[in-house]
């Protein structure tokens, strides 16, 4: 069943032709431009952007760490409002505010039908993107005025009247995605968690190591400040690994024994070996870091591969029934992550803003952008 083109009120940006984006020229270099309006075709929508982030990963990008293409619009963190809606897309109205993921599953690929969503390939002219992030990578993102959903049947959430957009915008990538390292390595009740790195992505795998019911989490980082988030949070145990060996304080606090489960949200060598190092025998694991350069399994912390230690990765869970269900997290009071967001910009100093999170000055964790 599809709706008439009529069945939708016009347009509210018709006869509008230009917007403000932040666009990727070359590494090193985002700059605030004038970009048309998307156009929105029938499984799409176009939304207005009431707020967005700026993410690690665009850190990556802005570093040429992670490759887009020159003139991408970036920025895959957006709460907003619908402005148009194709004529295939039902069940919701111009007006409605909406969280979009950052990953957008179309829902009917190979990978979708799987139960792999964050890998959804979409078309086959999609196919050498990497998983189904589209937003700031594949296509064009969100840090501007306007954006297009793709896929919007199977993208677009509510969002409750009673939650304001700071208590939403987060959950769209780093909520998603740090929860689910928890969720990947299926940590159990009563399990111990180590996460590495306590930036967004790592308090909110803290998060989601707490709501998956481990007694111990610790907590590692060098920042005061995120050590104190860290244990709001949910970490019982905090390390300041400029301090003290952060394994062997692992090892001291689990009996020698190494943490069932350790989560590497970072996407760095040192993170990544001092996961395997502080790992049990038959451990996990759960690597959500976006890695720059060649990544290398030293064999000893591997246990020379005989040590049934399992190493897993996620890229961020996306679609709209995720984001709903996150959203109810935040709802019913079980998940607050809105105490992340340190700095806020007007879109028209976004490149301010970059300079300040890509140097990570003045104690932010993450930056609002309200266009």
């Amino acid at each position: 069943m599809t709706a008439s083109p009529a069945s939708h009120p016009a347009p509210a940006h018709a006869g509008t032709d230009s917007m403000r984006a932040a666009v990727f020229e070359r590494p090193g270099v985002i700059t605030l431009q004038e970009r048309p309006v998307p156009t929105c075709g029938p499984t799409d929508a176009i939304v207005r952007v009431t707020m967005t982030t700026i993410c690690g990963t665009d850190v990556h990008i802005l570093k040429g760490e992670y490759p887009v293409a020159p003139g991408r619009i970036i920025g895959h963190e957006p709460v907003g409002v619908i402005h148009e809606l194709g004529s295939a897309v039902v069940g919701y109205d111009v007006g409605d505010r909406v969280l979009v993921g950052a990953i957008t599953p179309c829902g009917s690929c190979f990978f979708c039908q799987h139960g792999d969503g964050a890998q959804c390939s979409g078309h086959e002219d999609e196919w050498e993107m990497i998983g189904g992030w589209r937003l700031g990578n594949s296509a064009d993102g969100v840090q501007a005025d306007f954006f297009r959903v793709p896929y919007a049947q199977a993208n677009l959430a509510k969002i409750p009247d009673d939650l304001s957009d700071e208590e939403c915008v987060l959950l769209a990538d780093i909520a998603s995605t740090g929860i689910s390292a928890a969720e990947t390595a299926n940590v159990q009740i009563g399990q111990t968690v180590a996460v590495f790195a306590q930036g967004p992505i790592g308090l909110c795998a803290t998060a989601g190591a707490r709501l998956k019911g481990a007694s111990m989490i610790i907590g590692i980082d060098a920042i005061e400040k995120r050590l104190q988030l860290s244990r709001e949070m949910g970490a019982s145990e905090v390390i300041d690994f400029t301090q003290e060996d952060p394994v062997a304080a692992i090892k001291r606090l689990t009996g020698g024994r190494g943490v069932d489960v350790a989560i590497e949200a970072l996407g760095k060598q040192d993170t990544f070996e001092w996961c395997l190092e502080a790992t049990r025998p038959g451990g996990i694991v759960s690597s959500l870091g976006v890695y720059g350069g060649k990544l290398e399994i030293p064999v000893e912390p591997f246990v020379y591969g005989i040590g049934d230690k399992k190493i897993l990765t996620t890229l961020c869970p996306g679609g709209k029934e995720r984001m709903r269900t996150l959203m109810e997290l935040v709802r019913t009071g079980r998940l607050d992550i809105s105490k992340l967001i340190t700095h806020r910009f007007p879109l028209e100093r976004i490149e301010e803003a970059y300079d300040l999170f890509a140097n990570q000055r003045d104690g932010v964790a993450k930056v609002a952008i309200t266009p």
